[in-house]
């Protein structure tokens, strides 16, 4: 294939996205086992949701770490790095012997994750055009969704009987997908800008810039709004716990309810593969106002609440072979969403939450790279990632804390349900900061695209800056709402 070619674009992108997807699945491997996995090292759930937790707040923070290094330096060998690290804290997190060596596991895989979301979103920003975005971005968040389905998968049906496995075989699948990144297309940046066409376009973030990134006051909504919303969010890794907690008060076996918690969560969470509407009409909605990105995003969020809320609360009736194999209790669950009625309906109304909330996801990816010029973006979303870590590892510790209180008042499962729908609640105060987002993104990105078309006239008076109108600094300028206040 051709180098820097369509095919070999495509390659890339690809392999991005399937890194993405690994990083995912070495996170949510680990919920549906807490209790096997507390069982064989003797300590209660709560300690290994204290790693979870740990490992959600340390690839955060690593990540401005490793994302400042990929906006500096060259980003493959940065990218290579992180890779590795989080590739044997996993595979050493499947060998541990006790709690404390699994613990340093998970932070040492953690370090490691922190380098793949935040570095490789910058790569594949300069991959995507403006007017495309939405779209390829709807991908890039659904591959770590999914990445989160089967992680979840993953842990019931391959740990059910032997927790070490999924741990083993995601750290042989990520060593696998190192090797195809090498052969990627190393991305020179601005490479998808019109406004940088044959332009060798060579700047490099400083420590100095901080102050010019939080300037743009886009930059702090999509920062700040992942706060409130992974907390939501980290209260649904709770879902299989639901789940096993329903199969278990209808008198199911533990093995059995872990299995079915798992399967049951995985199929409720299909949803999110629908993201890709969220990010075309966004990219729709974006040709029409540069508001588009940032309100398909704030009515998603809100538009989902009360979806959400009841979903927990519709009762489910599971019917599956109790203490069969895998494979049988896989096929009963599949069975239910077609004749169960309950659980039929449980799913639809998942899928259409899963659905509005997914439109948050690839708007929030493009409307970094939009208002950002490419020297920035990684740093901006690692930011964004350290707020969304601490939202995530708050939404995790404090939903169990609320499940331990409620138990007292609502028997399980019904602590788990009163639990996780009050916690979507967060959801609220994220739509608001989106729409507050969408009031000064049009003048955030006239601002970005004049420094651009500054320094590609710096650079040679040839550059292309046609080639996309939408981008054009006078047409964002004319569409800025005028009630826009900076």
């Amino acid at each position: 294939m051709a180098r820097g070619g369509t095919v070999h674009r495509v390659y890339s992108v690809v392999v991005f996205v399937i890194l993405a997807s690994l990083d995912n699945v070495a996170i949510g491997i680990v919920p549906p086992l807490y209790g096997s996995i507390g069982d064989d090292f003797g300590v209660g759930e709560g300690h290994i949701a204290l790693a979870t937790t740990i490992m959600f707040m340390i690839s955060a923070v690593a990540a401005i770490g490793w994302a400042y290094a990929g906006d500096r330096t060259d980003r493959k060998p940065v990218l290579i790095a992180g890779t590795a690290i989080w590739v044997a804290g996993t595979a050493w997190s499947g060998l541990a012997t006790g709690y404390g060596s699994f613990l340093g596991a998970q932070v040492l895989a953690a370090f490691g994750l922190g380098a793949v979301a935040s570095v490789s979103f910058a790569v594949v920003s300069d991959l995507i055009s403006p007017k495309r975005r939405g779209l390829v971005m709807s991908f890039w968040g659904l591959s770590q969704g999914v990445g989160t389905l089967v992680g979840t998968l993953a842990g019931g049906i391959l740990g059910h009987t032997d927790w070490r496995k999924p741990f083993l075989m995601t750290a042989v699948a990520g060593t696998v997908a190192t090797l195809a990144y090498l052969f990627t297309y190393n991305v020179p940046r601005g490479d998808s800008q019109p406004e940088l066409a044959g332009i060798d376009y060579d700047e490099r973030i400083h420590h100095d810039h901080l102050s010019i990134i939080l300037g743009r006051r886009t930059n702090l909504w999509l920062i700040l709004q992942g706060g409130t919303a992974q907390i939501a969010f980290g209260s649904l890794v709770w879902l299989p716990v639901l789940f096993r907690a329903r199969a278990e008060d209808q008198g199911y076996s533990a093995g059995t309810a872990v299995l079915v918690g798992s399967v049951f969560a995985t199929i409720f969470q299909l949803g999110a593969a629908l993201s890709i509407l969220g990010g075309l009409a966004g990219d729709r909605l974006q040709r029409r106002t540069p508001r588009g990105r940032a309100l398909v995003a704030a009515v998603g969020v809100l538009a989902a609440v009360p979806f959400y809320v009841v979903l927990f609360f519709v009762p489910m009736k599971i019917t599956v072979p109790d203490s069969a194999d895998t494979g049988a209790v896989i096929r009963g669950v599949l069975d239910n969403v077609v004749t169960e009625p309950t659980v039929a309906g449980c799913l639809a109304i998942a899928v259409f939450a899963l659905m509005l909330t997914s439109a948050n996801s690839p708007n929030w990816f493009a409307m970094i790279a939009d208002v950002n010029p490419p020297e920035h973006r990684g740093t901006v979303y690692s930011l964004g990632n350290l707020v969304n870590g601490a939202g995530r590892a708050g939404g995790n510790v404090l939903v169990a804390v609320a499940f331990q209180r409620l138990a007292g008042a609502f028997p399980p499962p019904l602590n788990y349900a009163v639990g996780l729908a009050s916690f979507q609640l967060f959801f609220v105060p994220t739509g608001i900061m989106y729409w507050l987002a969408s009031r000064t993104v049009a003048a955030d990105m006239a601002a970005t695209h004049a420094a651009l078309l500054a320094k590609a006239s710096e650079r040679g008076p040839d550059g292309d800056v046609g080639g996309d109108p939408s981008v054009a600094v006078e047409r964002l300028t004319a569409q800025q709402d005028p009630g826009t206040g900076r």
